[in-house]
């Protein structure tokens, strides 16, 4: 994965741009903001290796009820595509949702049982993960009752279910991985994801689009981002996403929504921008999408962003396909204040990196960064979501026309109130590196999110002549592109510069930060990974890449030290500075991969580094966590926007409210944004 503004913007302004809204009682005020969390649940739910949070929106009230009312198209339109991501992560992911949907509200026997109590959760870990693979390991969900007990379900019920979709559920060899990262398994032949059509191979795939970049082309489309690749007769053609093509029946409610959003824009530059999306959704033309993303770029006045559209490529074996996300954003005035000076130095950051000058920006332009408050999500952001996003991912329109960057506040907040201590107790290797990482941690991990998103992707060049990654090092493009920006993250957290700017009140700050990275990358990530697996996922890849990389080139100078105590391993950095210093020389390395697009060099750095596991330590990670009964991965219920009208039935307000539970809200989602046909 994948942004400053004002406090206030002025009421005339707003007004203008909003002629065909209904006029709201509410319109000229902006309420203060009495805001609190006293009492609010943030656990809704566990199940597997999920614990299911809630968010707030923190000072909705203080949004005009104009404001309010854009937010709630904005958020109704993400949702109207949520089908569509299901349906890209796989072919029988819609059927299977809607089968075993239809069971679990029509069975009426008992729900005391395991075998019941097995399938509510096989049904909720389809929910999390928006199919039936996981949202991480990639690896298919495997139900823990027997394909018997399904039958009475199905008799039970009175539900029928096609005997395809029985082999899929109960069959660990159909459809076993969502996406294939080892090239030698077949890419396109050995992923689940439904982007490709049968009898579409890596080869054929890789040529289509190869035909199709003149490297000479400085703006070059996104070629693929939103379209299956099939055969007719043979021959290879693109099913384009768009009104009256692919996913055209939920297009249809998304566009309708956004059309709602328009009037409500707080300015012109946002509604252009609306506009744009709207165009792109309708033609399916890829120059619309760039128009868009340049228009997007460029609106970064006013209260409220957000992100939408076919954006990570992370699904996509190849790096072409985006999947559909959609997040809607509130500012938050004072984290987003307090951060802006990070914004203002990215030239800085720039000249003062390790890359080769050839590899440096001469300029860093449009770059904004903003602290936002989440008030909806969809598609590929929910229920798991990001706690940052940086785009446009179009190098081209990020060099000439700038990016957003933004921290999603909210989720990082819920992520924080509901974790617990037992981690860092279990994993750090001495009291110093825990009372470091409570005093510091917080915004060692903010800081971290915000230089990888800011500074990180905005960074560095391509040299002339070369590809964008997703050509050049291919299946690699994600995990080291994810890097890139981490070791950025990494060089400047540790660097006096942010003391100097006020973002942090010393290096321990960054020692904190180089602690907490090698726990997670050399161990605790590993508990997300059943024995026997290796690392797949992009960002857990890059992590283990990097932590092992230093590792192995700092043992000479004892730089990170293996401990043995108690039967129980950890890791020790003996020397923060040597520890940066490499550091800087991997990303120097990992910059010239990207800018000369080395696919071997990529290889063997991924692989080599990110993709093994240590089944002793793994035995252990797994061991140590499970007496700790904390789970692994965290999903994310959105609240529940309620809109108020007018005698006339106008929409005139908007107020917050929240389901009970996790089953409640997809039970709902999938009942009220149900666009698309099996």
């Amino acid at each position: 994965m994948k942004k400053q503004i004002l406090f206030l913007i002025s009421i005339s302004i707003g007004l203008a741009s909003c002629q065909n809204a209904p006029q709201t009682s509410s319109v000229h005020e902006v309420k203060p903001c009495v805001d609190s969390d006293s009492g609010f649940v943030y656990e809704a739910d566990r199940f597997a290796d999920i614990r299911i949070l809630k968010y707030r929106i923190p000072c909705f009230d203080r949004l005009t009820a104009k404001q309010r009312i854009y937010v709630y198209y904005l958020t109704e339109a993400g949702l109207a595509g949520r089908d569509i991501m299901y349906a890209q992560n796989g072919q029988y992911n819609l059927g299977i949702r809607n089968l075993l949907e239809s069971i679990y509200t029509a069975y009426n026997g008992d729900k005391t049982t395991e075998d019941w109590k097995n399938f509510e959760i096989y049904l909720k870990q389809i929910w999390m993960s928006n199919g039936i693979h996981h949202h991480y390991s990639n690896l298919k969900h495997q139900p823990k009752f027997s394909a018997t007990y399904f039958e009475t379900l199905l008799a039970a019920s009175g539900v029928a279910c096609d005997a395809q979709f029985k082999k899929v559920i109960f069959d660990a060899k159909v459809a076993p991985r969502k996406v294939e990262k080892d090239a030698a398994k077949g890419l396109v032949e050995n992923s689940a994801v439904n982007f490709y059509g049968p009898g579409v191979s890596t080869k054929e795939a890789q040529a289509f689009y190869a035909a199709k970049i003149n490297p000479e082309d400085r703006t070059p489309l996104s070629y693929g981002i939103n379209a299956d690749l099939v055969k007719v007769d043979g021959q290879l053609q693109e099913e384009v996403y768009k009104i009256g093509g692919k996913y055209g029946t939920a297009l249809e409610k998304v566009v309708y929504y956004l059309n709602q959003a328009i009037p409500f824009a707080e300015n012109d530059k946002q509604a252009v921008a609306l506009r744009k999306l709207v165009e792109f959704y309708t033609s399916g033309d890829l120059k619309a999408w760039d128009d868009f993303n340049i228009q997007w770029a460029r609106a970064t006045e006013g209260d409220i962003d957000f992100i939408h559209g076919f954006v990570e490529v992370y699904n996509d074996p190849l790096g072409n396909r985006g999947s559909f996300e959609a997040i809607v954003e509130i500012n938050d005035f004072e984290a987003s204040d307090r951060m802006k000076v990070m914004m203002q130095n990215a030239q800085w950051f720039e000249d003062n990196s390790p890359t080769m000058a050839e590899h440096k920006k001469k300029e860093v332009k449009g770059i904004t960064y903003k602290v936002v408050n989440v008030a909806g999500e969809a598609g590929d952001a929910n229920p798991s979501t990001p706690i940052g996003v940086n785009l446009p991912n179009a190098q081209w329109i990020r060099t000439m026309h700038g990016s957003k960057s933004v921290s999603l506040g909210n989720i990082e907040d819920a992520n924080n109130k509901a974790a617990g201590a037992g981690i860092l107790q279990e994993f750090a290797h001495d009291q110093e590196e825990i009372d470091r990482a409570v005093q510091y941690g917080e915004i060692a991990g903010k800081l971290h999110t915000a230089m990888h998103e800011v500074i990180g992707h905005a960074s560095g060049q391509l040299e002339n002549g070369v590809a964008p990654s997703s050509q050049t090092l291919k299946e690699f493009a994600s995990t080291i592109e994810e890097g890139r920006a981490d070791l950025v993250a990494l060089y400047f957290v540790m660097d006096q510069k942010l003391v100097d700017l006020g973002l942090m009140p010393s290096l321990e700050v960054g020692k904190a930060e180089y602690d907490g990275y090698f726990r997670n990358g050399m161990m605790v990530q590993l508990r997300r990974l059943k024995m026997g697996e290796e690392i797949e996922e992009a960002h857990m890849r890059n992590r283990a890449w990097i932590c092992h990389w230093i590792f192995e080139k700092g043992k000479a100078d004892n730089v990170v030290e293996e401990v043995k105590r108690d039967g129980k391993t950890y890791y020790d950095i003996k020397d923060y500075n040597k520890c940066r210093a490499l550091v800087g020389e991997l990303l120097k390395e990992v910059q010239r991969i990207t800018s000369r697009g080395d696919y071997a060099a990529a290889k063997s750095l991924a692989d080599g580094y990110g993709k093994k596991v240590d089944a002793k330590i793994h035995r252990e990670v797994l061991e140590r966590s499970d007496k700790l009964n904390i789970p692994a991965y965290n999903g994310f219920m959105n609240p529940v926007l309620v809109p108020e009208k007018n005698e006339k039935g106008e929409i005139v307000d908007i107020k917050v409210t929240y389901m009970n539970s996790f089953s409640e809200q997809m039970l709902m989602y999938s009942k009220n944004y149900g666009f698309l046909n099996n």
